[in-house]
């Protein structure tokens, strides 16, 4: 962990006093990392920092606010030093207000004043500078429509500066519920402000009263002097010559005062216009003062100055102002046509368009600025997603993107990609290790990369897009303000005029979306003149079910973008359908690659037996089902809004085909296998399992394999497959939702019963038919003949071959499953016994020895193979019985009890193996 920083020290401000709204500059230590670190910035404790500008770790500039402490510290607050402390104060100022008729010794400019919210000065009206209010009394605003007041008071105003100035709109609008004690205040006031202005004019008469009184005493005195005079002809003679006096002294003021007067009238034009210059400065300057602004790009300053112009000089009579006034519409005509450029120009902004929106409303542009840029985005939108595509096809050829695996255990939320590297794993069976023991890296077809980089394209694009419609729909692409109200009205009112128009935009927005992935995904879902149009990608092999699933991520992903912007559900179902197609797709393609690897299982089979006699195919056969399952569970899981994915029945029918085509593959693969030539199997790798203590040596490890072992093999799997796979296979179908499972189980197992029948007679043909073909000459061997023969002496040698033949069978049965041991060795026995009874049917007569002979080998023979006598053989062997002469004395009988005693005795060793046959069956 990093040290903490230490907390914020301002050492100076300058200047250190002022009023507020001063612009202040602050200096100190550790005063932030950036302009996101500073949180907090008080003076004389008012919260400043709405204005404060952080410069860098030692300096920041804003502007004081209206405190209420007269002098206080400048306290800065940063998230990583917290808060901070001041060694200097700043002293508040309180400003002398200084109304519009009130004198000063300054002069008060009038013409501008000091906007805090934009930090500008801005040019207002001189009819705007007057009294908030003039009756001095507080003012209550009344709840009357201002559409009630216009009809009460038609052509008045409630402005007292208008020339139709209405004191009752006044008095309504302001006063309604102002009592009538406060009224009488109110008149109180008026006279009081009407006789300080009668003072002032008198006082500005007082100030000339010596001047006349001068004048007053020189005329008086020359009266008196006259009277004292006398006469008429005195009084004559001086009132010509005070004429001639005051008539030279004139004539010489003419003269020596022309020039002076003459450079005073010319003075007094100069100032009259510079007067005029200066009064009217805003105007004169203001084309000029329009292009830096717009330069500078102060938009808001232009369109101000355009108002305060309009409203002073849109309509004057002076040619002078409207030569000047025709130049700032120039500029304005200018402004406008720039302003639309960068609106309607791509990339652009959410905020830099309803910027540029506003201003164009502000300007009065002709037309709907709003509804064009709506417009010019939907144009936008599309080209972008058709050059996706068109840049894609192009280098679709030999070009791959590698994405990396990721670590499922890290990775809080499942990915695709990821879920790739858990499947891909999968190389035989059981037996496969976890991906992330490998670093792999995958290569992703361009349609894959396509549909990602196109579904972040739109879902990027289009949020913008939707909310600037419903900023439009709204009004709120202006200002809230009264005098915009009119504007926000026509606004709404367009927008619920052109909303089938929008609704059509964003339709084909997603239809251009989903036809350009069905293009890249599902060509053949497409219309043929949309083939040009959408597709043009080189399908040389069809996406694997691990691709498809990623994509199907991807568009869900997209689609619950989409959906979070309240988007009408009807305008995104276009999307659901896609991945109702790609769902469907998935599985068709997952199912048939499967097929393709059982298809290879058989290359795989190294024919190693365990102790119930199964190789490792039925499991690789039932994991590589399970895992084609699980890759599937993701898609086969119904998202909000999704549909089942078998709820069109040709699905259905599709799926259940597909799934009893792959267990037909396992079987043919499984008759392949056992059906095989010798010299085409790979016997390397043949073993038994050894830990049985019941298998004996008949398979080795370095032996051949027969092709009646591999008969055995075969129907052992087949066993195992109808007893448990087949069975554990229909449960996880059913698990995740697969439709005609009892259809699939049904068919799947009559085909694999089948199979288990062929191979069992072609073993049967195999083992039984040597045997059985061995009886005949057996019995005939040394000429014997059943009318001339000897005295029994015991079972000859036929029989006891014949017997040491099934022994073997039952070996090599036993070696590789004693579970079908009673089913090989019945059929054997049934073949014999029926072999026997037809021979002894064949012969025409017994001699008494003859049918002691022939009874003494069917009694031994039946008696030997007891336990695998069924219904059939023991039919057999009855028929052969009653074949024979009966036995008419008890020496035979004793005689034919002594030999079989004999028989079972000498082949004691031989006979043991039906004995721990039958106590191992019995068992079972």
């Amino acid at each position: 962990m990093s040290r903490a920083r230490q907390p914020p020290l301002v050492t100076g401000i300058s200047p250190n006093e002022g009023i507020s709204w001063t612009k202040v500059t602050i200096r100190g230590e550790n005063l932030g990392t950036g302009p996101t670190d500073l949180i907090g910035l008080t003076i004389c404790g008012h919260n400043c920092l709405l204005t404060a500008e952080w410069m860098s770790a030692s300096k920041i500039v804003c502007r004081v606010g209206q405190a209420k402490d007269d002098k206080g510290d400048i306290i800065v607050t940063t998230k990583s030093g917290g808060k901070g402390t001041s060694t200097v104060s700043f002293k508040l100022l309180k400003p002398e207000k200084i109304g519009i008729l009130d004198q000063s010794a300054v002069w008060v400019d009038e013409m501008n004043y000091y906007d805090m919210r934009t930090d500008r000065n801005k040019g207002i009206p001189p009819l705007s500078l007057r009294p908030a209010n003039p009756l001095g009394i507080e003012i209550d605003k009344g709840r009357f429509p201002q559409k009630d007041l216009e009809a009460l008071f038609p052509g008045m105003s409630a402005d007292f500066t208008s020339e139709n100035f209405s004191a009752a709109w006044y008095l309504i609008e302001n006063h309604s519920t102002t009592s009538f004690d406060q009224l009488k205040t109110a008149v109180v006031n008026l006279k009081k402000q009407a006789n300080k202005k009668n003072e002032g004019s008198l006082a500005y008469v007082k100030g000339g009263l010596s001047t006349f009184f001068e004048a007053q005493d020189a005329l008086s005195a020359i009266h008196q002097k006259l009277e004292a005079d006398g006469t008429e002809k005195v009084e004559g003679s001086m009132t010509q010559k005070l004429e001639n006096v005051l008539n030279r002294a004139s004539n010489t003021a003419d003269t020596l005062f022309q020039e002076v007067l003459g450079r005073k009238d010319k003075a007094d034009s100069t100032r009259n216009a510079l007067n005029v210059l200066q009064r009217f400065k805003f105007l004169f300057n203001l084309p000029l003062n329009i292009e830096r602004n717009i330069q500078k790009g102060d938009y808001d300053v232009v369109i101000n100055d355009y108002e305060k112009a309009k409203s002073l000089f849109g309509k004057t009579e002076v040619q002078v102002f409207k030569k000047y006034y025709a130049e700032v519409e120039t500029r304005i005509e200018a402004l406008r046509e720039l302003l639309l450029d960068k609106l309607l120009e791509t990339p652009s902004t959410l905020h830099d368009q309803k910027r540029y929106i506003r201003y164009l409303s502000d300007l009065h542009a002709p037309g709907d600025p709003a509804w064009q840029c709506i417009g010019a985005q939907h144009q936008w939108i599309l080209q972008l997603m058709h050059n996706c595509k068109e840049s894609y096809v192009k280098e679709q050829k030999g070009k791959y993107i590698f994405f990396p695996m990721l670590d499922l255990d890290s990775d809080v939320r499942p990915s695709p990609i990821g879920h790739l590297s858990q499947t891909a794993s999968l190389k035989r069976g059981s037996s496969f290790q976890s991906g992330r023991d490998d670093a792999w890296r995958y290569k992703a077809p361009q349609q894959v990369v396509f549909v990602e980089k196109l579904t972040k394209l739109v879902v990027s694009q289009l949020p913008n897009f939707w909310k600037l419609w419903i900023s439009y729909v709204n009004g709120s692409l202006f200002s809230e303000t009264a005098e915009k109200s009119g504007q926000m009205e026509r606004s709404k009112k367009n927008a619920r005029q052109r909303q089938n128009d929008f609704k059509k935009m964003i339709q084909e927005v997603m239809h251009s979306l989903v036809k350009l992935i069905r293009g890249a995904l599902l060509p053949f879902s497409l219309r043929e003149g949309e083939s040009r149009q959408y597709g043009g990608w080189e399908m040389k092999s069809e996406l694997s079910g691990q691709w498809l699933t990623h994509v199907i991520q991807t568009v869900r992903l997209s689609s619950e973008s989409l959906t979070a912007l309240e988007i009408p559900n009807d305008m995104l179902q276009i999307i659901q359908d896609l991945i109702l197609d790609l769902r469907v797709r998935c599985i068709i393609v997952t199912l048939q690659h499967t097929a393709e690897d059982i298809k290879r299982l058989a290359e795989k089979e190294d024919w190693v037996v365990d102790n119930e006699g199964l190789t490792s195919l039925p499991s690789q056969f039932e994991q590589c089902i399970i895992h084609s399952l699980q890759s599937l569970k993701t898609v086969l899981d119904c998202k909000p809004g999704e549909a089942s994915v078998f709820q069109q029945q040709k699905t259905q029918e599709d799926v259940c085909q597909l799934s009893i085509g792959i267990m037909q593959v396992f079987i043919d693969c499984l008759e392949q296998l056992s059906t095989k030539p010798d010299g085409d199997i790979d016997t390397a790798h043949l073993s038994v399992d050894v830990s049985s203590p019941d298998l004996f040596g008949s398979i080795h490890e370095d032996s051949s394999l027969s092709s009646e072992q591999r008969l055995l093999i075969a129907l052992s799997n087949c066993r195992y497959l109808e007893r448990h796979t087949f069975l554990n296979i229909a449960e996880h179908f059913e698990k995740h939702g697969f439709q005609g499972v009892e259809k699939i189980t049904q068919v799947s197992m009559e085909s694999l019963k089948e199979l288990d029948q062929r191979l069992f007679e072609m073993y049967i043909e195999f083992k039984a038919d040597p045997i059985v073909g061995s009886l005949e000459p057996g019995i005939y061997a040394g000429y014997f003949d059943w009318k001339d023969c000897l005295v029994p002496a015991g079972v000859r040698n036929y029989l006891k071959e014949a017997l040491v033949n099934i022994i073997a069978v039952h070996a090599e049965v036993f070696t590789i499953s004693k579970d079908l041991v009673p089913r090989v060795m019945s059929r054997v026995v049934e073949a014999v016994s029926e072999e026997l009874s037809r021979l002894m049917q064949c012969v025409s007569s017994f001699s008494r020895n003859g049918a002691l002979q022939a009874r003494l080998e069917i009694c031994a023979l039946r008696d030997t193979v007891a336990i695998y006598l069924t219904p059939e053989s023991n039919s057999s062997f009855k028929q052969a019985l009653e074949a024979l002469p009966q036995l008419s004395s008890g020496t035979d009988k004793k005689l034919l009890e002594e030999l079989l005693n004999k028989f079972k005795s000498s082949m004691h060793l031989q006979l043991t193996c039906f004995q721990a046959s039958s106590s191992a069956m019995m068992k079972t």
